[in-house]
């Protein structure tokens, strides 16, 4: 197959930031090309953002609705093979259920949908159709994480009994929503991000972060979330007591009011020989630590002995530090790796099968659900099924 994948883009206009870095992921490896968009619920901005990216204004739509349909009718070898979905979480469900209904693999920005109702009707979307979905949990692109996961699978540091993983920012430590700040004004208006707010938000990715670095899946948890600057309608900061399927106990902690804090998702997992620590501020490094022994430092390097998993997701050698956009450019590559191998009717390399799928999506709405659910109680022991 000698062409790149074709790539369909919903949201993302110009102005917007995290369009903007899903398509440089999607373009860092030169596997993936963005042919189509509607960037925007504005046809007028839609049409400026594709005339910015050079696109043929012809494959420019004014509504997701307009791009699929249309997109759908031109001949295979011409439209998108998967559209990318970088909207806020109230316009998640209705272009990623129309996008599968018309035959196109998703990817999708976390978390998967506004409510878990919908979540899991994305969930029997993709069963039927057996069509690709992704969301980018971009943290799990990072090399040492996916050692970290190998390495505890492997039984490395023995069966793990403890987690801590936490994930504080500081932006909204003052009412930017008050100021003109897009990012802010959404993220905390319960009508367009959801139920929950810093859990939504961030929360997932710490909850996402656990579930696929050890393999354990959460059986309980007891939430109190907190809303610290006054007048905001949704949670800033929470912390949730959790049990794992393996018998294990962990804390999760989020915040998006730790003011001086920047993305430091860090994450602490320990079992009967060890632990392993990774963290974001540091994200080529992972300490080993041994009960008994010095701890271990671990670097990332193509040119390192690590985990064929984590060295097929490098592309420098030590000393060159590799950060977030390849982090999230890994998601990517590997998605149009699987695409392209369903195309040729290959099998995919078993190394790049762990882009998290529409079933890690609806755990992490089950994870929204159910940490309200325990705070709204007094902070209750609520299951997590």
């Amino acid at each position: 197959m000698n062409r790149k994948i074709r790539m369909g883009m919903v949201g993302g206009s110009k102005d917007a930031f995290i369009g903007e870095v899903h398509r440089m992921a999607a373009n860092l490896d030169g596997e993936i090309e963005l042919v189509c968009g509607a960037f925007s619920s504005s046809a007028e901005k839609s049409k400026k953002t594709g005339e910015q990216l050079y696109l043929d204004q012809d494959r420019v739509y004014g509504s997701y609705e307009e791009m699929i349909t249309a997109e759908a009718a031109l001949p295979e070898d011409v439209r998108m093979d998967f559209v990318a979905i970088v909207t806020p979480n109230h316009v998640h469900h209705d272009p990623a259920a129309l996008a599968l209904k018309h035959g196109f693999h998703v990817m999708i920005d976390k978390p998967l949908a506004f409510t878990l109702e919908e979540a899991k009707d994305l969930q029997q979307l993709v069963e039927k159709s057996g069509l690709l979905f992704g969301v980018t949990h971009t943290y799990t692109g990072y090399p040492m994480v996916k050692q970290a996961r190998h390495m505890i699978s492997n039984g490395d540091i023995g069966k793990v009994r403890k987690v801590y993983v936490e994930y504080p920012q500081g932006w909204l430590t003052f009412p930017q929503e008050k100021s003109g700040n897009k990012q802010a004004e959404w993220r905390t208006d319960p009508a367009r991000s959801g139920k929950s707010g810093c859990m939504g938000d961030i929360g997932t990715h710490a909850e996402n972060m656990v579930e696929f670095m050890t393999g354990l899946q959460i059986t309980r948890l007891c939430a109190q979330l907190n809303i610290v600057v006054p007048g905001r309608p949704i949670d800033d900061d929470g912390a949730v007591l959790l049990e794992f399927d393996n018998g294990a106990t962990g804390v999760l902690t989020a915040s998006q009011i730790a003011a001086g804090e920047e993305n430091d998702l860090k994450i602490r997992v320990y079992g009967e020989k060890g632990g392993i620590e990774w963290s974001h501020y540091d994200p080529n490094t992972l300490l080993l630590k041994w009960q008994g022994k010095p701890m271990q430092t671990l670097r990332t390097g193509g040119d390192r002995d690590l985990a064929p998993v984590a060295m097929k997701n490098l592309r420098l050698p030590a000393g060159h530090p590799e950060g977030y956009l390849e982090a999230f450019a890994n998601l990517y590559k590997n998605f149009a790796h699987q695409i392209k191998a369903r195309m040729t009717d290959t099998a995919p390399d078993p190394d790049l099968l762990d882009v998290p799928t529409v079933t890690d999506g609806v755990r992490g709405m089950n994870f929204i659900e159910k940490v309200v659910e325990s705070s709204e109680k007094g902070a209750v022991w609520v299951n997590f099924d």
